[in-house]
């Protein structure tokens, strides 16, 4: 039971790090702030704007 919560938190984070680079962010820094907030993380990612290209 203890095992799915971890699969879970790292997959939450994966997902979270594909969001970012959708949004033109670094992907490795959300991953890893995600590892720390988890489902914040998400939350911060939904309201965050997408970056111009440069």
């Amino acid at each position: 039971m203890e095992n799915s919560f971890y699969v879970g938190w790292g997959t939450l984070a994966m997902i979270n790090a594909g969001i970012a680079q959708g949004k033109n962010r670094t992907g490795l820094n959300w991953f890893l702030l995600s590892l720390v907030l988890g489902p914040f993380a998400t939350l911060i990612l939904l309201f965050v704007q997408k970056r111009p290209e440069k």
